[in-house]
């Protein structure tokens, strides 16, 4: 079996796909699948290795609080020499996006499975205009052979889909992430390190972390918060700290990848505190397979990790910094329950290691071809 894996976002930068798509092809490479990643150009110097083809072309656009992808296929004369030269047996799409979704299935022979990562409640484009919600099922009927979802309600933009639709987990790497992972020396002192990891924009909600962090500084002087990341809200925030003479708040800018597990090793607790547009919680996850304690908001995606264990006494109505503060504190002051929600996240975390999660994927493709091939029968 040949697998492409076909993401419509930019490998430029970090993000939830990304990482997602990454460990889908390592996981099945591992087992011996051939698998090639298809990802758009945004720079022409991107180079990411044989095992990723650049084709198409990412437009960096703001929506819905963050930065997303346009993507399109302007030399279709290459995409149609690339599937032909490829022969996928199946064809995985990461996320939908028009005109480039269409330009792959119009020409695709193989099985065509999709993975919807987006979190759409909040988008006023689509409230606004529900054809596009509409013209995206319309296309799916069309040829998509099954659908994923990250999180039960990212099928809910496909409600009328009739093939087969399931729900699987993001993936977690556990050699990755784990609580061996050594350290940042420099953070290894008598205080007490929280951390923020992700996009400076809106939707990540930093700015409720600072108001909460500001409330513990008065109360104790052995804090420090590490703000990991870049984003269009950097500058506010780090004006909003000088401000309010919070001294300890470091800012590391953008981590390299290979940094990111050492960061939440080096943190005792690591908090997320993002407002709404959370398909999954692989932040949560992957500070939990590190063995950190997690602090969150109850956005809908932060809940399908949180809220059936342990980890439900962490969650925070989005925005309410005041109780962020509180349930930061209960954490802060009692190094016993820190270790305590480690070790239950150790254990959480193992249920979404990346041989559990292609297990399902796999089942779910050889789902999809067995019902294509009856209904191809039928139609003989």
């Amino acid at each position: 079996m040949k697998v492409g894996l076909v993401s419509f976002h930019s490998f430029l930068q970090p993000g939830g796909v990304k990482r997602h798509v990454l460990g889908l092809h390592q996981e099945f490479k591992r087992r011996g699948i051939r698998s090639k990643i298809i990802a758009p150009r945004r720079e022409q110097s991107e180079n990411y290795g044989k095992d990723v083809a650049l084709l198409g072309t990412s437009f960096p656009v703001s929506a819905i609080g963050t930065q997303a992808d346009f993507c399109i296929y302007f030399n279709l004369f290459s995409l149609d020499d690339f599937l032909k030269k490829e022969k996928f047996d199946v064809l995985h799409f990461h996320n939908f996006g028009f005109p480039s979704t269409i330009q792959i299935l119009e020409r695709s022979d193989a099985l065509n499975i999709l993975t919807f990562h987006a979190n759409l409640e909040k988008s006023g484009l689509i409230k606004k205009l529900p054809a596009i919600k509409d013209f995206a099922n319309k296309i799916a009927n069309w040829k998509m052979d099954g659908i994923i979802g990250v999180n039960p309600l990212n099928l809910k933009f496909f409600k009328a889909f009739k093939g087969l639709k399931t729900v699987i987990p993001n993936g977690i790497d556990l050699n990755e992430f784990n609580p061996k992972v050594p350290a940042i020396k420099k953070f290894i002192d008598d205080k007490i390190n929280i951390l923020f990891l992700g996009r400076i924009e809106e939707r990540k909600g930093l700015m409720y972390l600072l108001k909460a962090f500001k409330i513990l500084s008065k109360k104790y002087s052995n804090l420090r918060l590490i703000v990991v990341g870049e984003g269009p809200l950097e500058e506010d925030c780090r004006n909003w700290v000088k401000k309010n003479k919070l001294d300890n708040v470091v800012f590391e800018g953008r981590a390299g990848e290979k940094d990111v597990p050492s960061y939440y090793r080096t943190a005792d607790i690591y908090c997320s505190p993002a407002i709404f547009g959370e398909s999954f919680g692989i932040v949560l996850v992957e500070a939990m397979a590190s063995g950190t304690p997690v602090v969150a908001f109850a956005n809908s995606g932060y809940k399908i990790v949180l809220e059936k264990g342990k980890g439900k006494r962490f969650l925070v109505k989005p925005r309410d910094f005041k109780t962020l503060a509180q349930k930061l504190e209960l954490l802060v002051k009692n190094e016993k329950l820190r270790k305590e929600m480690g070790e239950w996240g150790l254990e959480e975390a193992r249920k979404y290691s990346w041989s559990k999660v292609a297990d399902q994927v796999l089942a779910f493709y050889e789902l999809c071809r067995r019902k294509k091939i009856d209904k191809l029968r039928k139609k003989m």
